[in-house]
């Protein structure tokens, strides 16, 4: 009996300086253009980074080595790196927790690259604005030319095109659908590239392909200013 074995994912390129093509607004842009630089300098890249009302305020900062992966290591040492600048720069008002996570399965897509690597699976697009009359898609990723996407249409009208180009720039968010093919891959993805990172056994790498690898390292106070004293006024200069 012949033992068959997975194939090999798609081999994609994919460097520490491929941009973002989908970014952030607000506050969580502040602090995106913070942090990207010195998540960079780890040898990572940044994915996206969201500030929810969760517990308070949540500041979750999502990165990843070029081939995906992301350790709870490698969270740990993202944040230590991160914690000091945000104490300085305070790029959030008020006390917010700060979190450092891996992607996870249903991840964002951002680069050209997140794109390519997911080809043939399904995604969900928002549009930061309307394109030929709808601001939503949702179906699978059919291939990347230049920086326009192509995506699958399945709920298209018999008299309509069956895909939709869209360019990557002009795309709101993007992420994969939590589906039973996603899953799979994914945590097959990250078992070979948790191998080739750590010479772990298969075991041990599914365990922790399963969730997200996140790190918590406590909530940032809010600082205290010092009132300014009537009896001794600081005039500004």
């Amino acid at each position: 009996m012949t033992e068959t074995t997975q194939p090999l994912p798609p081999v994609i390129e994919a460097d520490l300086d491929e941009p973002r093509l989908i970014h952030e607004s607000g506050p969580a842009q502040r602090v995106a253009r913070l942090v990207e630089p010195i998540v960079k300098s780890l040898g990572y890249r940044l994915v996206r980074v969201k500030i929810t009302p969760q517990n308070g305020c949540t500041v979750q900062i999502m990165a990843e080595r070029p081939d995906g992966s992301f350790t709870v290591e490698d969270c740990e040492a993202t944040s230590r790196a991160l914690s000091p600048l945000l104490d300085v720069e305070e790029p959030v008002q008020g006390a917010y927790n700060l979190e450092v996570s891996s992607p996870g399965i249903d991840r964002p897509l951002v680069r050209i690259s997140d794109f390519a690597r997911w080809t043939g699976f399904e995604a969900k697009v928002e549009m930061a604005m309307m394109l030929n009359g709808r601001k939503r898609f949702r179906g699978p990723l059919e291939g990347v030319e230049g920086e326009t996407l192509r995506i699958g249409l399945p709920d298209a009208p018999e008299d309509s095109p069956k895909f939709a180009l869209i360019p990557i720039r002009e795309i709101g968010e993007a992420r994969l659908v939590l589906t039973d093919e996603v899953i799979a891959e994914s945590l097959y993805r990250t078992k070979l590239a948790l191998r080739s990172l750590e010479g772990e056994d298969a075991d041990e790498a599914s365990e922790q392909a399963e969730k997200p690898n996140r790190y918590r390292p406590g909530p940032r106070p809010q600082k205290q200013r010092p009132k300014p004293d009537p009896r001794n006024p600081k005039r500004s200069r």
